[in-house]
């Protein structure tokens, strides 16, 4: 094979890299730990009264406590002006968490 004037001649040059430095170490993850932390906010349930309902007996049912009823109000405020006054059929939101310490 001969060289065509005015192209270089690489037909001499072999592959191959040699190096000096040492291998670099692999990641070391053994002190990894899973876990889930979420900001978003928890998922709301929804109660629909019925004919004998009040905002106690509601708390009861869902927080365990009756004096509960505030936080079940407070989640309410747009529909509820009178904590006193449901209606049958009302659907109300019930809090993830209670927010009062009651």
């Amino acid at each position: 094979m001969a060289n065509e004037p005015g192209k270089p001649d690489f037909s001499n040059v072999q592959s191959g890299a040699t190096t000096s430095a040492p291998a670099p170490a692999k990641p070391d993850f053994s002190n990894v730990k899973s876990g889930v932390v979420s900001t978003a906010p928890a998922e709301t349930q929804t109660y629909t009264v019925v004919a004998g309902d009040n905002l106690s007996k509601i708390a009861k049912r869902f927080f365990g406590n009756a004096n509960r009823w505030h936080d079940i109000f407070e989640a309410n405020r747009d529909q509820i002006s009178n904590p006193d006054m449901i209606r049958v059929g009302q659907v109300l939101k019930i809090p993830a968490a209670p927010t009062s310490k009651t």
